[in-house]
């Protein structure tokens, strides 16, 4: 029984069970973003834990959730990053990008370390405003947005993404994480490569969450400065009922400050017994 879960474990990569026990060393972030829908389901439940639960089995270092309601009448007045927040025992910053049905509509970042400082850039949406949220970190900076679905309001907002990060790209490594509504050989992305590097799977489709056919969702580290990041594993996780979309997560290793870097004490080539 026991080599048959170790052998169902690694042909099924992406189950949370096993991703979820791989080893993390030192110097290693685990960056994750969500689109959970509000909270509703396929099956049309609004079910918060069930998100909690996926998020807890996972142990993000920074999560980036799009879809968030903050009091609206539609949500009950629930604060839905606020109720997440108390589920999972995190952070949280809340970026809101639109008034919205007596309340606001936005994106969210929960971590497990407080946040040093935070801010939020618009970014244009012809159906709705966006948002860009970037909340900074002791060793890195990590951002969260959910873009338009018209693609020149997509290339428009990379160009301020790349103006945004600017200020800290020589002193801390930039991750950014959301929901970009856009396939891997668009032109955005292609507009992305320029300074960014991808960091989940493209080949593992994340939308629609019941039967995945396209990947739209991302993990992405910024390049200038001379930041590395190195993915020690990536995974689109396979729940398919919580929200339309799939969460999705990579550990990246970053580069060592030099003060941290292993050093080993020199050795005879011929050691006496």
């Amino acid at each position: 029984m026991k080599k048959l879960f170790l052998s169902l474990c690694l042909v099924a990569g992406t189950f949370v069970s096993c991703t979820q026990q791989s080893p993390r060393t030192e110097n290693t972030v685990r960056v994750m973003s969500y689109n959970i829908r509000n909270g509703v389901g396929l099956d049309n439940v609004v079910n918060y834990q069930r998100i909690a639960d996926v998020i807890k089995e996972l142990s993000p270092d920074a999560v980036a959730l799009q879809e968030l309601d903050s009091v609206t009448n539609r949500s009950n007045h629930t604060d839905v990053l606020a109720c997440l927040a108390d589920l999972t025992n995190m952070y949280a910053v809340y970026g809101a990008s639109i008034p919205y049905d007596g309340g606001k509509y936005g994106i969210g970042v929960l971590s497990k370390m407080r946040p040093l400082a935070w801010s939020r850039i618009p970014l244009p949406g012809r159906e709705e405003a966006r948002s860009l949220l970037m909340v900074e970190f002791p060793e890195y900076v990590f951002c969260c947005t959910h873009f338009s679905l018209n693609e020149e309001d997509r290339l428009t907002s990379v160009t301020l993404i790349d103006e945004a990060v600017k200020t800290y790209h020589a002193r801390k490594p930039v991750f950014l994480a959301g929901d970009l509504n856009a396939t891997p050989h668009s032109p955005e992305m292609k507009a992305f490569g320029k300074n960014w590097k991808i960091l989940n799977d493209t080949r593992q489709s994340t939308f629609p969450a019941d039967r995945p056919d396209r990947t739209i969702d991302y993990l992405l580290g910024y390049l200038p400065g001379g930041h590395v990041y190195s993915v020690r594993q990536t995974h689109v996780l396979p729940e398919p009922k919580a929200s339309d979309h799939r969460p999705l997560y990579a550990d990246v290793r970053l580069k060592a400050a030099k003060d941290r870097m292993l050093r080993t004490q020199a050795c005879s080539q011929s050691p006496a017994p």
